[in-house]
C-alpha cells in the first residue's frame, strides 16, 4: 500500500516547523551560557540572541498552530513533541563546549539565515512569513556581525585561542552541510513558493564563510561525508540531555503559565 500523500498544508507545517525546531533548539544552546559567560558584556549579548532565536520559534510555531488547525500551541510544539518529531539539523543541537565552538557555531548559522530570511521576506508567497521575515533578517544580521568578529578576534588571536577555534571548524564544519539540504516538505514548501530554495544561498555562505576565515587565518576543512539526520529526527546524544532540561517544568507541571 503507498504511502498517504501529504496535504499542502501538512507540508507547509513540517516545512514551518523545521526552521522553528533550528531556532528554538539554538535559542536553547545559547541561554546555557547564562552566569557562564566570559564576560559581562557576552552574558548579555548571549542572552539577547537566544532571546531573539526563541522569538522566532515563537512566531513560527504559533503560525504553524495555525495552519494545522488541530489547537497546538506553541508551547505544544516546543515542549510537548518526542526527540523523534524534531527536524532541527545537527548543527544547533551540538553542545556549547567553549566559547570558540558557541562563536563558530553561530557564525555557521547565521551565515545561512540571515539570506535565508532576505529571500523569504522577498519572494515567499504567504504574507505571514514575509512579515516575519522582515523581522528576523535584521535581528540575524546581528547574529551574523556578532559571531563573525568573534571568530576573528580568535582565530587570529593568541596561541590559545586559534588552536580552540581550529578545533571547533574540525568539529562543527561537518555539520554545514545539512543546511542545504531541503527534506521532502521543504521541497513541496518550494514548489508551492511558500520557502525559497537553500542551495542557491551555498553561493552566499561559502563568500561568508571564506572572508571571515581568511581574516581569522583559519583553514577550510575537506568535509567528504557530511552529518545528517535531524530533518528526519535522528539525533545525537546531545539532544536527549537537552529536550530533558528544556521540557522538564511542562513535563513535570502541566498546563503551568507564568
Amino acid at each position: 500500500m503507498s504511502a498517504p500523500v501529504a496535504s499542502a498544508e501538512e507540508t507547509a507545517v513540517r516545512a514551518i516547523v523545521e526552521i522553528a525546531d533550528d531556532c528554538l533548539i539554538l535559542g536553547h544552546r545559547l541561554s546555557e551560557w547564562c552566569g557562564h559567560a566570559p564576560i559581562l558584556e557576552e552574558e548579555l549579548a548571549l542572552a539577547n540572541m537566544g532571546l531573539d532565536l526563541i522569538g522566532q520559534a515563537r512566531a513560527l510555531y504559533a503560525y504553524a498552530g495555525e495552519l494545522e488547525g488541530k489547537g497546538r500551541s506553541e508551547d505544544d510544539f516546543a515542549f510537548l513533541r518526542r526527540e523523534r518529531e524534531y527536524r532541527n539539523c545537527l548543527l544547533v543541537e551540538r553542545e556549547n563546549r567553549d566559547f570558540a565552538h558557541t562563536m563558530l557555531r553561530q557564525l555557521y548559522f547565521a551565515a545561512f539565515m540571515q539570506p535565508m530570511w532576505q529571500a523569504i521576506a522577498a519572494t515567499s508567497s504567504d504574507e505571514t512569513l514575509r512579515g516575519i521575515a522582515a523581522k528576523t533578517n535584521k535581528e540575524m544580521t546581528y547574529h551574523l556581525r556578532h559571531a563573525g568578529e568573534w571568530v576573528i578576534r580568535m582565530g587570529d588571536g593568541t596561541d590559545e585561542s586559534a588552536r580552540r577555534m581550529a578545533d571547533a571548524v574540525t568539529e562543527l564544519h561537518r555539520y554545514t552541510g545539512e543546511l542545504f539540504m531541503a527534506s521532502p516538505a521543504r521541497a513541496q514548501a518550494i514548489a508551492n513558493g511558500l520557502l525559497p530554495d537553500p542551495e542557491p544561498i551555498r553561493a552566499t555562505w561559502d563568500d561568508t564563510i571564506a572572508t571571515v576565515f581568511a581574516a581569522a587565518k583559519l583553514e577550510l576543512p575537506e568535509v567528504r561525508v557530511p552529518q545528517k539526520g535531524g530533518r528526519d529526527g535522528i539525533h545525537g546524544e546531545d539532544m536527549g540531555h537537552l529536550l530533558a532540561e528544556l521540557q522538564f517544568m511542562q513535563r513535570a507541571y502541566p498546563g503551568q503559565t507564568w
